[in-house]
């Protein structure tokens, strides 16, 4: 196992084309997507259509979720965009194929892929959409972080926190620190939960776009460059 691993791009055109360029540079053919394509950012069907071209799989996040149900529980800057993005992609009944192509395929993205020992979600094993594991669960809520451990097998890997690291069996999650690139050991008699961090809306204080590498033994991040601004001057 060799895969590229996406999360909560947000419709930021300019972080996925630097990632998308990264992971190739790196020969990684095999791409998986975590969810939150869209949400916050300008430009959801461009995201939309290079990860429905290029991923062998891809998730439903709780911001592509809420184009079809509900945003109430989003802060007002979040629900504004899910209203946004909502629309500018809906069809309707004119509306051409590629409209109701892509609006079809958000509407059925899966909950949750197993390969392996490696078990594949948006946000936990327990609540695959919506529930955050985050980095300070381990000394603010470790009875939380213990039955999400208990409820998977193997190795966990989500997004949604936008934080990248680890959490190991001990409950302790290892950063990155501020490093282009980061490599951790996974060990085959440990269990893991993975924060694959965030392509396009960084939250761990260094602003470049992030994705991770899983192999079998191992997971390696990595940190990129893309022009923010841009993606600022197209939100305003």
């Amino acid at each position: 196992m060799k895969v590229a691993i996406i999360s909560d791009l947000h419709s930021n055109r300019e972080a996925l084309e630097e990632v998308f360029a990264h992971i190739r540079s790196q020969g990684i053919t095999t791409l998986y997507c975590l969810g939150d394509i869209v949400g916050y950012g300008p430009e959801p069907e461009f995201c939309v259509d290079l990860v429905r071209g290029h991923a062998q799989v891809c998730l439903m996040g709780n911001h592509d979720e809420a184009l079809f149900h509900d945003a109430s529980d989003f802060n007002p800057h979040a629900r504004r965009a899910i209203e946004y993005t909502r629309e500018r992609m809906q069809p309707k009944w004119y509306s051409s194929s590629e409209k109701k192509g892509r609006w079809k395929w958000l509407r059925e993205l899966p909950l949750v892929h197993q390969e392996g020992r490696f078990t594949f979600v948006h946000g936990s094993t327990r609540d695959p959409v919506r529930e955050y594991v985050l980095s300070t669960d381990g000394f603010l809520n470790p009875g939380k972080l213990r039955a999400i451990f208990d409820s998977f097998e193997g190795v966990a890997i989500g997004g949604h926190t936008h934080h990248p690291g680890l959490h190991d069996e001990s409950l302790r999650f290892h950063s990155l620190n501020g490093a282009d690139s980061v490599t951790m050991p996974l060990e085959e008699d440990q269990k893991y939960f993975i924060n694959v961090g965030s392509t396009g809306q960084p939250r761990d204080g260094d602003k470049r776009a992030c994705y991770a590498v899983i192999e079998e033994d191992r997971v390696t991040w990595h940190r990129v460059l893309y022009d923010f601004r841009a993606t600022q001057e197209k939100i305003y």
